[in-house]
């Protein structure tokens, strides 16, 4: 086996000790801290363990409405009415919207009163004016669950309302949030991290504004999501994302015992992470990082060639440990056809599982004629086949 390690983008990947990742301890009995850009977990503790996500569940009926305006099924101007019934069932209980009996309310304005209020009148509002009702809805946003795959969560309503049938892990509580950001990226820059949101009026007039409960607005650089919750029985928790220089994180917190509680360990895990980790990206998409040989081929070579970016989020004291290479077993026999995936691109850091990245053959490689296969045949017999090559070099970019 050939091993190679070259320089990358003014990095040296070369193999070292195990680096020494920083320890973190929170109070929060639920903690989950992950790289937006390479899904890499940097920090967990009970991330899988069912929870009662209390408002952090209002995400789903988040995510379920915009991907409702993105299919074009619903806009953000269609107008719902706040129903008797549901007015008198939800009127100031808990957190609230303030709408009116009667009122008819844009989606946009109910979307509104979700992230930035937490209103369960919103909710049930919304459920109602997309989907007939409630537990309409609330099968929607299982379906979405299903299809997300998260293992650990089930919704029993639209408002994270305490119910025995209502639990979420904070791993799974993590995906939703980073399927928001990455499936619907404008409508989550459209309503999340809005600092205040003024709907409706006081009895003497005067309209009501009503603050982002987010507890990292303003306190982490970069902050601009998610959603907070708390009730009596999950006590205080938040899912939180910022973005610093190119790089985001999403994190989970639950069960603290205040809201003072939630902010300072949603402060310390979000800084910490950020100031433990960062993504390095060591090629980008489309990039040719090698020629891998082919065997019995019209070409000699074939370009490997990225379809995504490919970076690994590890700890700063690493950055200089890090080692590529590209796998593969070949030569590669012919014929390959363009877009074939023939080789990975492993990417190791110190103390961590490799990252792998798929490469694609960029050429269409047919089989060699008549002739050149009968020569490689009696080169074969005089000399024996080739050796597979296990690992091959990285091209500098």
């Amino acid at each position: 086996m050939k091993r190679i390690v070259l320089g990358f983008a003014g990095l040296l990947f070369a193999s070292s000790a195990l680096a020494q990742v920083p320890t973190f301890e929170t109070e929060a009995p639920f903690a989950y801290l992950i790289s937006a850009d390479t899904g890499t977990v940097l920090f967990e503790k009970n991330a899988d363990e069912p929870m009662p996500p209390s408002s952090m569940g209002k995400m789903m009926t988040v995510y379920v409405a915009f991907d409702m305006i993105k299919k074009g099924t619903v806009k953000l101007d269609d107008k719902i009415t706040v129903s008797p019934e549901t007015w008198r069932a939800w009127n100031n209980r808990g957190s609230t919207m303030f709408l009116p009996v009667g009122a008819q309310v844009t989606v946009e304005d109910l979307l509104h009163g979700i992230v930035t209020v937490s209103g369960n009148d919103a909710c049930v509002v919304l459920a109602e004016g997309l989907a007939g009702s409630e537990q309409a809805f609330v099968d929607l946003m299982n379906e979405a669950a299903k299809k997300m795959g998260l293992t650990n969560s089930h919704f029993a309503n639209t408002t994270g309302w305490p119910d025995p049938e209502e639990y979420a892990s904070a791993r799974d509580l993590a995906i939703i949030a980073l399927r928001t950001i990455n499936d619907f990226p404008d409508l989550y820059a459209k309503f999340y991290g809005v600092p205040s949101f003024t709907f409706g009026q006081t009895m003497s007039g005067k309209p009501i504004t009503q603050p982002n409960r987010n507890p990292i607005l303003g306190k982490v650089r970069g902050a601009d999501g998610v959603k907070t919750g708390h009730t009596e029985a999950a006590g205080y928790g938040f899912t939180g994302s910022a973005v610093q220089d190119g790089q985001r994180l999403v994190m989970v917190l639950n069960g603290l015992p205040s809201m003072a509680a939630r902010t300072n360990e949603s402060v310390k895990l979000m800084e910490w992470g950020f100031r433990t980790f960062k993504t390095y990206r060591v090629a980008k998409k489309g990039a040719v990082v090698d020629n891998a040989p082919v065997w019995l081929g019209s070409a000699d070579t074939v370009p490997l060639v990225l379809d995504t970016d490919a970076a690994i989020t590890t700890t700063r004291a690493s950055r200089g440990k890090l080692e590529v290479k590209v796998s593969y077993t070949g030569p590669i026999p012919a014929p390959i056809k363009k877009g074939q995936q023939v080789a990975n691109l492993v990417i190791t850091a110190p103390g961590q599982k490799p990252v792998t990245y798929p490469l694609l053959a960029g050429a269409d490689v047919e089989e060699a004629g008549f002739f050149a296969r009968a020569w490689a045949g009696l080169k074969n017999a005089l000399f024996g086949a080739p050796k597979p090559a296990a690992t091959a070099a990285v091209a500098g970019q």
